[in-house]
């Protein structure tokens, strides 16, 4: 059977971070800087917001293909995937602003909380499957 629910989440995902991609080029151009941040503390957000996604997000599709593939029930994949791509929107719409930060705070959390939460069942799922 195709992960058809990650397929869902893992290409709005991959959306999501060409957005935040091309929000780099957009400040680099506007900002002339080719490399690094230069002295533009919203380069180096536009870059931290890109990197943070490119870091997390490929682990966490992962691990719901994983428990897909493994027979995760579809409520579950949905909740995940859908929790995961707002908390990615959460993480974006905090990270220029200043501490404390909610935003901030709650994409990172449920971003942590969800790859340790789908690895947790895909271990159940595993001892399900094989006994």
């Amino acid at each position: 059977m195709a992960p058809v629910i990650t397929a869902l989440y893992g290409a709005l995902n991959a959306i999501f971070n060409i957005f935040l991609a091309n929000n780099v080029s957009n400040a680099r151009r506007k900002h002339r800087v080719s490399i690094g941040e230069g002295d533009h503390p919203a380069m180096l957000v536009a870059i931290r917001a890109h990197g943070n996604n490119a870091e997390f997000v490929p682990l966490a599709i992962l691990m719901m293909l994983i428990a897909e593939l493994c027979g995760a029930n579809s409520v579950v994949l949905h909740a995940y995937g859908g929790g995961l791509l707002a908390a990615r929107v959460l993480h974006w719409v905090g990270m220029p602003r200043k501490a404390p930060n909610v935003f901030r705070f709650v994409g990172v959390a449920f971003t942590w909380t969800a790859i340790v939460a789908i690895s947790g069942y895909v271990l159940y799922l595993r001892f399900q499957l094989v006994g």
